[in-house]
């Protein structure tokens, strides 16, 4: 009798691992998918600090507190005003743009010619003013986002999206081809591709320098702010202090696609972002920051331009 249960055995243990198997796969299907949410927001973000460094070689740590602003724009823009998700968006990326051109005017213009340690002390300084700004203005509390959109749930076999989520990755991809389409196809973006290979010589061709940097901060601060209202709406909550984590992880992403390098921002963003999911996924939430930051070490020993930066040597 033994002999005939022992095929049955047999099936039922290849059944149950198939089971597991599928549940898994689905899983890491899942944390996938919700990884490449997460980057293509930490890329928007990456994608200001590498335009910024291609430029003027400033990495600008004001660069998380303007995402930040950004979603406090969003915010009362939708609360108080009652304004349309979309337009409130397109304003919050207005109000950061211009946001970025006055910190680039008033904070980092003048120095533009001094040490870079000094530029670096000054973006730290602005980074506090910003956070302790706003803490002082809106109070330290965590605030709820307002709901402007409905959240729907769509479930794609062994996926479950909602259109939020779809929102916020459908927003990103968009603004990086529209970005990418400004820095290669308008007259602008040509400009922005002379001064970050020689400003000097770009001045002397008819380059308007100081008009082009500024752009490019109004590009990069533009991004910034959406992600902060991105942002916001996923996680519905928003608190000044918010900026510093995700822009320290942004400047990460940008080191590792290759610093300077825009579609290189881009997949460091994805990158981290998916490193990150996969570490809580995994039961490492407590440590995600620190794999985030070991990741960055590694790089900058293994390979110190990024994935797609190319090693050249620095002009004395």
């Amino acid at each position: 009798m033994s002999f005939l249960l022992t095929p049955c055995f047999g099936i039922l243990e290849a059944i149950l691992c198939t089971k597991i198997i599928l549940e898994r796969v689905n899983y890491m299907l899942q944390q996938l998918v919700n990884g490449l949410i997460l980057g293509s927001v930490y890329a928007l973000l990456a994608l200001g600090y590498t335009m910024v460094y291609g430029i003027i070689k400033l990495i600008n740590f004001a660069h998380g507190d303007i995402y930040m602003m950004g979603a406090f724009m969003g915010y009362f823009l939708i609360n108080y005003l009652q304004l349309n998700f979309f337009v409130a968006l397109l304003l919050s990326m207005v109000g950061t743009a211009i946001l970025g051109v006055v910190i680039e005017f008033l904070a980092y213009r003048p120095l533009r010619n001094s040490t870079r340690i000094s530029v670096l002390i000054t973006a730290i300084g602005v980074s506090f003013l910003l956070e302790y700004g706003m803490v002082y203005f809106v109070g330290a509390n965590t605030r709820a986002f307002p709901q402007a959109i409905q959240t729907v749930r769509y479930d794609l076999g062994p996926i479950s999206l909602t259109n939020i989520q779809l929102l916020i990755l459908t927003v990103s991809l968009v603004l990086m081809v529209l970005l990418q389409l400004i820095v290669q196809k308008t007259k602008m973006g040509k400009a922005m591709r002379a001064v970050s290979v020689d400003s000097d010589a770009a001045q002397l061709m008819g380059i308007n320098v100081n008009r082009t940097i500024s752009f490019t901060f109004a590009l990069g601060s533009a991004l910034a702010g959406a992600a902060g209202v991105l942002i916001a709406l996923y996680y519905n909550s928003l608190e000044p202090l918010m900026g510093m984590t995700p822009g320290i992880k942004s400047f990460v992403a940008a080191v590792l696609g290759g610093i300077g390098i825009i579609p290189g921002a881009a997949l460091g963003g994805f990158v981290i972002g998916l490193l990150e999911t996969f570490a809580t996924a995994f039961g490492m939430s407590d440590f995600r920051d620190a794999i985030v930051y070991g990741i960055l070490l590694l790089i900058l020993i293994v390979r110190p331009a990024g994935i797609l930066g190319k090693n050249v040597k620095e002009k004395v």
